[in-house]
């Protein structure tokens, strides 16, 4: 028979490692998806239903007082206004970190003038997002608000940042989940937008 001194000092230490296993597991997740996120994810290799099939049907509003270079209102973005152009659609908002790290690889897109560019602002504020954009730069040929996040949900998206392209026809073409980096920029996702250009295998 064992002395009850030797199960009395089992017991709080046994007590301890399961209330710090939670907390293990969390720091443990944490840190893959930091790594994730320091050499730019593989979010590009989550699938998506939506690939091949229509843009969703769907109209947002646009920022309000968003300006273009020439003092005129950007506009919003709906279904209709992606026919007959090559978009990147951006996912994006001003409270997102990675989002801030990704904007100048987006401002860099704007230079393909075959391209339109269009952004999603997700749940965000308007007053915030104008001065992320005005800090930052707005490549956006297009902002639609999504405020309570319903158009992301018909896209698709897991989370912020992520990123589309969509063909001439309306057809979503490629999801990128995650951050832009210019490693995954260069080895995935323009190799991606020029095939659908038609500049590239």
């Amino acid at each position: 028979m064992s002395e009850p001194g030797n199960g009395d000092g089992a017991n709080p230490r046994r007590r301890i490692w399961l209330a710090a296993l939670p907390l293990l597991i969390f720091l443990g997740l944490a840190g893959v998806f930091l790594k994730q996120l320091e050499s730019g994810g593989s979010g590009h290799d989550i699938p998506s239903a939506l690939i091949g099939k229509p843009v969703p049907e769907f109209s947002l509003a646009s920022l309000d007082g968003l300006l273009d270079e020439s003092g005129k209102a950007v506009p919003g973005i709906d279904t209709a206004s992606f026919k007959g152009n090559v978009t990147v659609v951006n996912v994006w908002a001003s409270w997102c970190a990675p989002c801030r790290l990704e904007h100048p690889l987006i401002m860099a897109l704007r230079e393909n003038k075959d391209v339109r560019i269009v952004g999603i602002n997700y749940k965000d504020q308007t007053a915030n997002a104008l001065r992320f954009l005005g800090q930052l730069g707005n490549p956006f040929d297009a902002v639609g608000v999504d405020p309570r996040g319903s158009a992301a949900i018909d896209w698709g998206v897991y989370g912020v940042p992520e990123t589309f392209i969509v063909d001439r026809n309306g057809l979503i073409a490629y999801k990128h989940v995650g951050p832009l980096t210019p490693e995954n920029l260069g080895s995935k996702f323009l190799p991606e937008l020029k095939k659908v250009l038609g500049t590239g295998q």
